[in-house]
Parts: C-alpha cells; structure tokens; sequence
C-alpha cells in the first residue's frame, strides 16, 4: 500500500475533501479554457470543452467508482477527441491543459494500482493520450515537450513506487511465512508433548489394569482423555496455521504458561518444581518468553521419554546479566517403555538448541553428577 493509500485510510474525512479539492481544481481549469476560447464558439472547442470535463471528472478519486473503469473511460474520451480534431484538420487555438493534467493523474493511479496486465495496457494509453492532447492546438510545440517530459517523469516515478510497493509485500510476506512456520514447529511440539503423553499413560493404564486396580486405572483414563482433547486443539490450530493466511501469528505461549505446562506434566509424570523470579514475567519479550517456554515443553518431554521413573524435575527462570536463564534438571531413571516410532527421531534437542542460537543465547544438555540430566538455557534480553 502506497503512502497517500494508507493515509487516505487514516483519514476518511480528509480524503473526501481532498478528492473534492481535486476535482473543483480540474474543472475550474477546464472551465477556464472554455470561457477563454469562448470568444468564436466553434466545434473544435466544444469538443475540447466536452472531453476536458468528461476526463476531469474520471480522474477525480471517486470510492465506489473503480480507477480501471474510470480510466479505460477518460482514455477512450481524450483519443476520440484528439483523433477528431486532427483528422478534421482545424488548425485552431484549443489548449486542453486541464484534461492532459487529469490524464497524468490517471496514468500515475493505474501504474501505481492496476493489476501489471491491464496497466501494460492502458498506462501507455494514458500517457500518449496526455502527449498527443497539445497536438490538438495550432502551435502544438511547447506543450507537446512539456507533457511528454512530465508523462515519462509520472510514469518512471510511479513505477519506481509500484516496485518498491511489490518488495516489501515480498518482504512482508517472507516474514509471514517464517512466523507460519515458526508457529507450526511450537504447535508441532505441543502435539508431540501431548501424544507422547497419551502414549505413557496407556501403557500404565494397561500395566494397572492387569493388576487389578480399577480406581487408579480409571484416573488414568481420564488423564488420556484430557491429554487427547489437547491434543486434538493443537492439532486444529496447528492445521489452521499451515492453511489459512489470516491465521494468527502470535506466539503460542510465554512465561505465564509454562506454570500451566509443568502442572500438566506433574499430573501424569514426576512432580515439577517450578520457580520463576518474581517480576521476571513482565520483563521478559514475547519472542524470549515463546522460545522458554518450547524448551521447557521439549525438556519436559524427553524426561517423560528417558526418565519416565525420576522422582522430581526441578524448572527455574532467574535472569542474569546476560539476559534469561533458563534450567530443568531431573534426578534421573530409566526410559518409558516406547516404540520407537513414539521415541521419535532424536531432535529435540538439535531443536531446542537452534531456537536458543536464532535468539543469539546457547543451550547445553549433559548428565549431571548425580545422576540425572540437566538443560540450561542463556536468551539474551
């Protein structure tokens, strides 16, 4: 969108009164001309007079008034015109400066909106129709230069804008695209959290039924079935992101979430402690806060996965001189029993360390002394 698009949108009001500024301007001049060669009323100033005021009132902006319509419309006026009177051969004072104006700024609205097709077309229409209408007069020579220098200094300009205006909905779309795809990995993640969840759960809900414990078989269930429906939201979000354009791009969680993620995980895994700086929530940015929180929905995850039997998982969110910490450590035990389908393919971690460097922080992973396994994280603020 053009900067005179946008602040036409801004400011309705004042839009309106711009485009009626314009259109008195144009007709006042066209009126002009009329009254100034009204002193031998002939056909060859009707004519001019008609197609000025006829062009004039096409290039006056008007919203419901398409500019292709009312452009194809003033180019078939002014040429009509213009071959009229050079075909009759009437050597004769006429001018039409008002209508090669009104053309000029035809030609700048089509080159600048119309779709590359028809502005391929009828820009040129626009701009030799502007040239040809000095022609028209006696002593056509002055004019003709001027409005052929100003033809090609309107369309070069208005081209220059119309590239400039396809870059950046490039650009803008590029970055939209990765936001897509950024919100499709965390979304991804959530899913895969959920699942393998699912996963766990009915392998101990099988283990508890073979043991005859209808009461904690039945909690369970239920626990499946909470993850499940999670999952399936996820799932559709996820679904919606990938196939509409208008989807929202905001990030999926933050900081505030991850208390609910960890209450989640304590329902169906090992007790997470969680401790958070008090404060920290409010300085922290959305994309620091989005990417602490995937870490911690991956870290969680693979404890679920290769520590299923740890007694405790520890989370803490502290801030640093340089910027956000970020660790979840666990005190170690042995693997869920999963296929290895549920398993995965090993990159959650690769994953959370390439979130961790396109912030500009690190990320490391490794077996703590005692046994278990520590994740810490360092995002710049």
């Amino acid at each position: 969108m053009s900067p005179l698009s946008r602040w036409a949108r801004h400011h309705p009001r004042a839009a309106g009164l711009a485009r009626l500024a314009l259109t008195v301007v144009l007709l006042g001049l066209v009126t002009f001309e009329g009254i100034a060669l009204a002193r031998q009323p002939t056909f060859p100033h009707a004519v001019v007079w008609c197609s000025g005021v006829l062009v004039c009132l096409s290039a006056a902006p008007w919203p419901r008034l398409p500019l292709v319509g009312r452009a194809t419309f003033a180019a078939v006026v002014t040429w009509t015109a213009t071959l009229t009177l050079i075909l009759t051969n009437l050597p004769i004072a006429v001018w039409g400066i008002g209508e090669a104006i009104a053309l000029l700024v035809l030609l700048s609205g089509v080159l600048l909106h119309a779709p590359a097709r028809t502005a391929a077309v009828l820009g040129p229409a626009l701009g030799l129709g502007c040239t040809a209408v000095p022609v028209r007069d006696v002593d056509p020579g002055r004019f003709t230069l001027l409005f052929s220098v100003l033809a090609v200094v309107v369309g070069a300009y208005s081209l220059l804008l119309r590239l400039q205006a396809v870059q950046r909905d490039r650009e803008v779309r590029a970055v939209r695209t990765a936001e897509r795809l950024e919100l499709a990995r965390e979304l991804h993640d959530l899913v895969a959290h959920h699942v393998t969840g699912i996963v766990v759960e009915a392998r101990a809900a099988r283990f508890t039924r073979a043991h005859t414990e209808p009461e904690r078989a039945d909690a369970v269930l239920a626990r499946i079935a909470t993850a499940g429906d999670e999952a399936l939201g996820s799932m559709r979000r996820l679904v919606k992101v990938l196939r509409e354009d208008d989807a929202p791009t905001t990030p999926v969680a933050g900081l505030r979430q991850i208390r609910d993620l960890t209450e989640r995980f304590s329902a169906t895994g090992p007790p997470v402690v969680l401790h958070v700086e008090p404060g920290l929530e409010d300085r922290v940015p959305a994309d620091v806060a989005a990417t602490a929180h995937r870490i911690v929905l991956e870290a969680l995850t693979n404890v679920a996965k290769h520590a299923s039997t740890a007694t405790a998982v520890r989370v803490g969110l502290r801030s640093v001189p340089t910027g956000l910490e970020l660790r979840v450590a666990d005190d170690g035990g042995r693997p869920a029993r999963l296929s290895e389908a549920a398993r995965g393919g090993g990159y959650g971690l690769a994953g959370m360390t390439e979130r961790a460097e396109a912030l500009g922080g690190t990320l490391t992973a490794a077996p703590t002394p005692e046994g278990g396994w520590l994740v810490t994280a360092l995002l710049p603020l």
